[in-house]
C-alpha cells in the first residue's frame, strides 16, 4: 500500500525520505482531493493481470513501455535524475506502474506545499494533468516501472511556471470544484 507524507525543508539529498518530525502521513484521500488517483496490483502478473487491463481500457491508455531506471541502464543517470526532479507539469496524465524497486513522486497539495508517495512494486499511480510534481529514486537507485499513456507518447515537461498553460488552468479549475 503506498505511503504518502509532507516533506520537509531539509537540504539533504532528494533520494531521502525528506519526512516532517513528527511525520505528517497523508492518506488516499487526501491525494484522491488533489487529484491523484492510486491501484495496488500485481506486478508479478502485470503482462496478464485484468485489473490492469480494465484499467487501460476504461482510461484509454493504448501504448505502454518499461523503462529501468538505474546508474546502469539509464544513459546520463545523474543528469536525467536531475531533470526528473525539476518542479514541472504534463498536459496530459502521467501515468507509473512500479514492477520492480522503488522511488518517490513529489506532488503539491493546495496550498503549495510538497507531498513525497512513495512508490514500491505493484503500486500504480495517476498523477493529473497540471499539477506541478517531481520524481526522483530512493537511496536504493533503482525502479522499473510500466508507463501509460493515451495515444502516443509525449514526456515534454513544462517547468515551473507554467500558469499559462491549459493543463495547469483546468487542473486549478477542478481542484476549486472539489472545494466547492
Amino acid at each position: 500500500m503506498v505511503r504518502a507524507w509532507y516533506m520537509d525543508d531539509s537540504g539533504a539529498d532528494q533520494r531521502c525520505p525528506h519526512m516532517t518530525d513528527p511525520p505528517l502521513p497523508v492518506n488516499l484521500d487526501q491525494l484522491k482531493h488533489i487529484g491523484i488517483l492510486y491501484w495496488m496490483l500485481d506486478a508479478d502478473q502485470y503482462e496478464t493481470d485484468e485489473h490492469l487491463a480494465t484499467i487501460r481500457s476504461e482510461r484509454g491508455y493504448t501504448y505502454g513501455d518499461i523503462i529501468e531506471i538505474t546508474p546502469e541502464k539509464l544513459p546520463n543517470y545523474e543528469q536525467k535524475i536531475k531533470t526528473f526532479f525539476e518542479e514541472h507539469i504534463h498536459l496530459d496524465e502521467e501515468i507509473r506502474y512500479c514492477l520492480a524497486g522503488s522511488g518517490y513522486f513529489d506532488v503539491r497539495d493546495r496550498d503549495d506545499k510538497w507531498i513525497r508517495i512513495e512508490m514500491e512494486k505493484g503500486d500504480l499511480i495517476i498523477l493529473p494533468a497540471g499539477i506541478y510534481h517531481r520524481f526522483t529514486l530512493d537511496e536504493k537507485n533503482y525502479i522499473k516501472a510500466m508507463r501509460l499513456f493515451v495515444g502516443e507518447p509525449v514526456w515534454t515537461p513544462y517547468n515551473r511556471p507554467a500558469e499559462d498553460k491549459e493543463a495547469r488552468q483546468e487542473y486549478l479549475k477542478f481542484l476549486k470544484t472539489l472545494a466547492a
